[in-house]
């Protein structure tokens, strides 16, 4: 069969409709061969939709753990190779809750945090406060005071300010807090925009030039100890290039800091892409973390100075593949388009869903690719394009802008959309007075909520019209 001319030049008709790409879908997804249903950690999408409803977040249990365990590993072995030593932390943003926050603890990763909520989430799972990081661009003074006083293990100054504000609260608690120094390297990681998060023109870190000058103000407080310089350069990073780079530009500073007094560490942060796409190449951490490791230890021997503790945060790799977001359909509908290329006229199936925007903000945000499996059944149907539409009012609200589906694709039937672990419960809204779906764990043939869903009356209980 041969592609529709309104895809995507990187998407290919499936030989195989009913296959999951393990690249893509969590480690312990299987399709029945008898029923062609979906089971995610054993469990069958049809068990999960009847009893905790659609939309519906579910999260590979062992596939998190896993991959936790496997940063740690891979990390602490390449970088003990080079003779040093790595904090691997786990990257909340992505997606948190007490539960996966004990996961990744145990699995000995430490958390970075950049809100104070997340700071009491972590901490209501019995994470350790001087194991945690607490980065952000605008931490509020009571924040500032509240992790201080719980004894952080280490704040990334994001700007200058943060210097005196920080120190002030450890002097408030006579304590003498570790920090690091975001700065703003200037590589530009080949991804978003909106992921860059060290282009010029940027609210993230101060920019290199400035750094001595800033780490000459933190040595200058008693209540302060320089761990070292810090740096993200975005998100979903596919190659290490953009992270040679940036550990060029900062070993290069850190060897001049050197010069001034103790500077042990050095975090080149994280932004390691995932496969949502089977387009997409994504390297696995265990390279990724040798190719780390070889870069820091030329460029130290470059500048002939001791290789630093190692730091680094993965979020997405760790918990994106291992989620998987379930849907119900409710409505198909065909729309005649004309190709871009002007090619023709073809047709595009629009497969509205219950839920979209709300709980998938990312495509919306970033045109994010995604992928899509009838999941409930197999189908030897052809394939059709398809665009994955939500039930929200904005012409915008898409969870997947293009895929291919079995063209029988029909109300009730459930969807899958897998590695929708990051970035989705995380920037999940109740727009359209919507409530939040809730997130359920899977694992050994075993169910469990993890995160409760909200309902109306959780929407209304906020409302303080109602008396």
């Amino acid at each position: 069969m041969s592609s529709n001319p309104l895809a995507p030049a990187w998407l290919q008709v499936p030989a195989e409709p009913n296959a999951l790409d393990a690249s893509v879908w969590s480690r312990t997804a299987a399709r029945d061969e008898s029923s062609g249903e979906i089971a995610l950690g054993g469990v069958t999408v049809g068990e999960l939709a009847a009893r905790y409803g659609t939309p519906l977040y579910v999260v590979d249990e062992a596939d998190a753990r896993g991959r936790a365990a496997e940063a740690v590993e891979s990390f602490g072995r390449e970088f003990g190779r080079i003779g040093t030593t790595v904090s691997v932390y786990y990257a909340a943003k992505a997606f948190l809750s007490v539960e996966i926050a004990r996961w990744v603890a145990a699995a000995g990763m430490r958390v970075d945090i950049c809100t104070g909520g997340e700071f009491a989430v972590a901490r209501a799972a019995g994470v350790d406060p001087s194991l945690m990081g607490f980065h952000g661009n605008n931490k509020s003074l009571g924040e500032i005071d509240r992790t201080v006083a719980a004894g952080i293990g280490v704040i990334v100054l994001d700007n200058a300010d943060e210097v005196v504000r920080v120190a002030d609260a450890a002097d408030r608690h006579g304590v003498v807090q570790a920090v690091r120094l975001r700065v703003n390297s200037g590589v530009h990681a080949s991804t978003h925009e909106y992921l860059a998060t060290a282009r010029e023109d940027q609210k993230f870190g101060v920019p290199l030039a400035d750094a001595p000058e800033v780490v000459a103000a933190v040595r200058e407080r008693a209540s302060l100890r320089f761990l070292g310089l810090h740096s993200h350069i975005g998100s979903q990073i596919f190659g290490s290039d953009g992270f040679a780079e940036a550990a060029s530009r900062l070993l290069g500073v850190h060897a001049d800091l050197l010069r001034d007094g103790d500077v042990p560490e050095l975090n080149l942060g994280g932004g390691f892409g995932i496969a949502y796409t089977s387009a997409d190449d994504a390297r696995p951490l265990t390279e990724l973390a040798a190719a780390l490791a070889d870069i820091v230890d030329e460029e130290c021997r470059r500048l002939g100075i001791p290789v630093p503790v190692m730091a680094v945060e993965p979020g997405r790799s760790i918990i994106g593949p291992s989620g998987t977001t379930l849907y119900e359909v409710g409505t198909v509908k065909d729309v005649l388009v004309t190709a871009d290329d002007g090619s023709g006229q073809a047709v595009r199936r629009y497969v509205s869903v219950d839920g979209g925007m709300s709980d998938n903000a990312r495509t919306a945000l970033y045109a994010a690719d995604y992928s899509v499996a009838i999941a409930n059944r197999a189908s030897s149907a052809d394939p059709v394009l398809v665009r994955v539409a939500g039930k929200h009012c904005e012409s915008g609200d898409l969870v997947v802008l293009a895929d291919y589906l079995p063209g029988d694709v029909a109300p009730g039937d459930l969807v899958g959309v897998p590695a929708t672990g990051a970035y989705c419960w995380s920037l999940a809204s109740n727009y359209n007075h919507v409530g939040r779906p809730p997130v359920v764990a899977v694992v050994d043939g075993e169910s469990r909520v993890i995160v409760r869903g909200e309902t109306e009356a959780d929407l209304l209980a906020r409302d303080a019209g109602l008396s």
